[in-house]
């Protein structure tokens, strides 16, 4: 009963943590971080980078998966493969991509849950329900993330062993942004159904322009996505591309997309550097249903018979005084 109480406190439903974390918590920070062989201190800094809330010094929120988790990281570290501030950042990029995912997959069982209900008001019937569905696919969703992160891992690492001897964080890379108009007032007009199915359409439709032209998702953030690519050629067809097909979906809006390309920092899956910076300026000063592009890219595809690329007025902006803008259209 002390178990069932204790869970319901911390906001999951009877028999949650068993079902998910293979056992019920008992264990405090301290102990956890004892039994694991951590100090308390590096024991909580690696449970807030993770994105969970501190929990008091008497709760009992581990398992032994947890002091299994804290052995594996000082593994890590004690093989030299990563320093305590690689640490820290590795665990951090995996609580936030995580915390995502499963916001998204719960979200998403608990509306096929509720639509299946003979109730939908009774909640006790509803988390019943939903920890049957949740013990039938965890298996299943488990085995589909890993698959997933396994092929990702394949193309990520083929990709930085053909680099070479040089570091793979400041290779030479081009990156892109593309915002949908107007989405703030379309946004308030919408039903939440209505808005969830147009932000869907454009997630996979951008998904599918970015990747079937050699180009990788770095992130989408509601009415934006940001984009990279290798080359020149390759990015430049994914802007293009994507003023084409998303300016063709009917009632779509249109985009606005900026371009960039030389040295970027590539860390942990994300992108940053005055590139970044300048392709999300030359998106905002993009008009509807076009594609702007920085000098060095504008260079890039000078002279090839694919592309056409138009020098626009200079301007200033926030980080960049001068900016000189070019407009790219097809050949």
């Amino acid at each position: 009963m002390e178990d069932q109480a204790a869970t319901e406190a911390k906001g999951g439903p009877p028999g949650a943590a068993r079902l998910l974390l293979g056992a019920e918590p008992r264990y405090t920070r301290s102990e956890a971080a004892s039994l694991a062989g951590v100090s308390e201190d590096r024991a909580t800094r690696l449970w807030q980078s993770l994105g969970y809330a501190l929990p008091g010094p008497d709760e009992q929120v581990f398992t032994d998966a947890d002091i299994e988790a804290l052995r594996t990281v000082t593994e890590l570290h004690d093989a030299g493969l990563a320093d305590h501030q690689t640490e820290l950042a590795l665990v951090r990029s995996m609580g936030q991509a995580m915390a995502r995912l499963t916001e998204w997959q719960v979200g998403l069982m608990r509306e096929m849950v509720i639509a299946r209900a003979p109730d939908p008001t009774d909640g006790d019937a509803i988390n019943e329900a939903g920890l049957a569905a949740a013990a039938e696919l965890l298996p299943r969703v488990e085995r589909l993330q890993q698959y997933v992160w396994r092929r990702h891992l394949l193309t990520a690492s083929e990709r930085v062993l053909s680099i070479g001897a040089d570091r793979a964080e400041e290779v030479p890379l081009a990156v892109g942004f593309a915002d949908i108009v107007g989405f703030t007032s379309l946004s308030r007009g919408l039903a939440e159904p209505d808005l969830a199915e147009f932000l869907e359409a454009f997630e996979s439709s951008a998904s599918a322009v970015v990747t079937d032209r050699g180009g990788r998702v770095i992130k989408m953030v509601g009415d934006e996505i940001m984009f990279s690519a290798d080359d020149a050629p390759a990015v430049a067809e994914i802007g293009l591309g994507l003023a084409d097909r998303i300016s063709a979906l009917d009632g779509r809006p249109d985009l606005r997309i900026g371009l960039a390309y030389g040295p970027v920092l590539r860390r942990l899956g994300d992108a940053y550097g005055t590139v970044v910076n300048l392709a999300a300026r030359l998106t905002s000063l993009a008009r509807p249903g076009t594609v702007l592009v920085d000098r060095e890219l504008a260079s890039a595809l000078d002279g090839r018979p694919d592309y056409r690329v138009r020098r626009l007025r200079r301007v200033s902006v926030r980080g960049f005084t001068h900016l000189q803008p070019w407009l790219l259209r097809r050949g």
